[in-house]
């Protein structure tokens, strides 16, 4: 392949002015860390596995993870191919932008915000009952799930508010310790050799086919949300032509090898029947089960405590990747010019991360007063559109690389800029309709609701794609 020249096309519609831009020195191993945080990991184990075992194609579930992995890594080799040609962090909307035009790209960057911040306040209605219950853990009083959810905005709200490096090395250890336990686990029911035999179903047709397939890859696609937020980090990073596209695989191969091995661990720790069993009786229950059968007491309380960081570090993840889109947005002065102004010390997006930090409170406040329940309402709901908008912004990157290599290649091959972006495109359509199919059962059952979400993302890129058409005519008018 010829040398690549990070060069962008057309930035005739970009808005004149000052430079404001972020600044960092990230290598690959703080954004990998930073990405796979925000796809939860241990969350993930403990919380979709049982799920995709119990609803999904039982014992053959983790082979789900493959397959989706090797969606991913189709839809990564378009999106790393078109890397160089994207001069400006924004991720998705700044790829979409560069090929389909500007009301588009931010029609797109409307739905990523959207799909980023309801994650991002979601998550929270996990992690404050996993607080309440670490209290309780230690013999602490029964208090509300709430308390501990103020206490981490506090926390993320600060770490947002600094410079990247610091959320950057508070992930790597919150990471690595969530990772290491649970590969702990798995080490010590592989060499037990399981319940009796480690389980076979990941590479059996019977059992990946039994079941409900389309819900064991509707499962597994949500495990990945945020994996693609590599590119936000574009201006923080060290030499982002090369950096990007090495944390976007590393994050993926990652994320799916850890999914895959640790689900058909836990599936062997029980037997492929007793297995499913144990997931649709007691799925919340099903890590902590595991852990206590084959690692014993303290392995579990570990893991409990472990389950509460992990979430909070893909809040904190989710936070900054928030935070950089609405201060990429500000930079194209579609969002309001202040916004884009980094922090004079830190270098942080400061008053964006304070934005994003305000919706969320909003969010935190109303389900507090509403009396909504934190797990099965406000998480579901919020989780629900962040997983309909996420492979919407996938599916909209994808036609981006095509478009933009249809008639140039840039010395690319066939495969790099056509053949795999398809193949990839042709996976998350099926995996989109799945979604949406389901969205109602995802959501706690509410057809209007499912309905509600979807109507939500349509008008976030109809007014993103208003306010954008606008903003370029304004550019056009002044030159």
């Amino acid at each position: 392949m010829s040398e690549i020249t990070a060069a962008p096309d057309d930035l005739r519609d970009e808005p004149a002015g000052p430079v404001r831009q972020l600044r960092g020195n990230l290598g690959v191993a703080p954004i990998v860390f930073m990405v796979v945080a925000a796809a939860a990991p241990l969350g993930v184990i403990g919380g979709v596995v049982p799920l995709g075992l119990a609803s999904g194609n039982g014992a053959g579930f983790p082979a789900t993870f493959v397959v989706s992995t090797v969606i991913l890594l189709l839809f990564a080799v378009g999106f790393t191919a078109l890397t160089p040609y994207v001069g400006e962090a924004g991720a998705f909307f700044s790829y979409v932008r560069t090929a389909l035009g500007f009301p588009a790209g931010i029609g797109i960057a409307f739905v990523a915000l959207v799909s980023y911040v309801a994650i991002e306040a979601g998550v929270y209605g996990l992690l404050g009952p996993a607080g309440a219950v670490i209290v309780e853990l230690f013999g602490g009083p029964a208090l509300p799930w709430w308390l501990f959810a103020a206490a981490a905005f506090v926390v993320t709200t600060f770490l947002g508010y600094r410079n990247i490096q610091l959320s950057s090395r508070v992930l790597a250890v919150l990471l690595t310790a969530e990772i290491a336990i649970v590969v702990v686990l798995d080490l010590v029911i592989v060499a037990q050799g399981g319940d009796h035999g480690l389980s076979s179903g990941i590479v059996s047709p019977n059992a990946v086919l039994s079941g409900s397939l389309g819900i064991g890859l509707l499962f597994a696609l949500i495990s990945y949300v945020g994996f693609e937020a590599t590119a936000i980090f574009r201006d923080e990073a060290r030499t982002p032509e090369r950096t990007i596209p090495r944390a976007t695989y590393v994050a993926l191969i990652l994320i799916g090898v850890f999914y895959a091995a640790t689900s058909w661990a836990l599936v062997s720790g029980w037997g492929d029947d007793e297995a499913v069993a144990r997931a649709t009786d007691s799925g919340s229950t099903f890590l902590a089960d595991t852990a206590q059968r084959y690692i014993g007491v303290v392995g579990t309380d570990i893991i409990t405590v472990l389950y509460f960081t992990s979430l909070f570090a893909c809040i904190l993840s989710f936070h900054n990747v928030a935070s950089r889109y609405v201060f990429a947005l500000s930079q194209r002065d579609v969002l309001p010019e202040p916004l884009s102004h980094p922090h004079a010390t830190h270098g942080s997006p400061h008053l964006a991360s304070l934005w994003i930090s305000g919706v969320v409170a909003l969010s935190i406040v109303l389900a507090a007063v509403f009396n909504l329940e934190p797990a099965a309402q406000f998480y579901t709901w919020f989780a629900g559109t962040t997983t309909v908008g996420f492979v919407v912004l996938l599916i909209a990157t994808s036609l981006a690389v095509l478009v933009y290599f249809a008639r140039d290649r840039h010395g690319y091959s066939l495969w790099r800029v056509r053949i795999a972006p398809a193949l990839g495109l042709v996976g998350l359509a099926i995996g989109l309709i799945l979604i949406v199919a389901n969205l109602g059962d995802l959501v706690g059952g509410s057809t209007v609701l499912g309905w509600a979400i979807v109507g939500l993302l349509v008008a976030s890129f109809a007014v993103g794609a208003v306010v954008g058409t606008r903003t370029q005519d304004k550019v056009v008018e002044k030159s």
